[in-house]
């Protein structure tokens, strides 16, 4: 009984030493094709709805800001650029008589720098200071802010300046327009 113990323990560790010594074997793989897709999204400019630059007198000028600006672009292009614009409509108070108007030529627009960019490529005002600042027109528009080249999404911010030189022969009156920012 004894040599069968010894015989069995001999028998174990021998198959103990086989399983340890056996090669080991690679652990089975396999692959999967994956793939999403990018969308393309749109280019759009938000602006605010209302804006008050504050009162002046005839002959005088009324400077206030707009309030920001934003542009953001999800097109996902391979050529992000973009030129966003301004134009404005005739401002006018009473019944819109000479003397109760106030011409977009008369109003100067100032962007100022970007106050917030996200993206690559480059983003430039179309006005950088206020010796820079242009004069509306309701036909053609004024450049208010670029973005050249990167690619991707990008976003720009700007709060701009609007200057109204105010005509002398201007009557007294709160005088209401249009002011259009686009983008293309």
């Amino acid at each position: 009984m004894r040599t069968a113990k010894i015989c069995l323990a001999g028998a174990a560790a021998a198959a103990m030493v086989g399983f340890l010594a056996a090669p080991a074997s690679a652990a089975p793989t396999d692959t999967t094709d994956t793939t999403f897709e990018v969308l393309a999204g749109t280019l759009d400019i938000v602006a605010p709805a209302t804006a008050d630059l504050g009162s002046g007198a005839p002959g005088g000028t009324i400077t206030g800001q707009l309030g920001t600006v934003t542009v953001t672009d999800s097109r996902g292009a391979a050529d992000a650029s973009w030129v966003a614009s301004v134009t404005a409509t005739v401002f006018q108070t009473g019944g819109g008589s000479p003397p109760e108007t106030v011409l977009p030529e008369e109003i100067d627009y100032w962007s100022g720098p970007a106050t917030a960019t996200t993206g690559n490529g480059t983003f430039t005002p179309g006005q950088p200071t206020a010796a820079d600042a242009e004069p509306l027109s309701s036909v053609t528009p004024v450049t208010a802010f670029t973005h050249g080249g990167g690619t991707g999404g990008n976003t720009a911010s700007w709060n701009p300046t609007l200057v109204v030189n105010v005509p002398l022969d201007s009557i007294a009156g709160v005088y209401t327009g249009t002011v259009t920012h686009s983008v293309a």
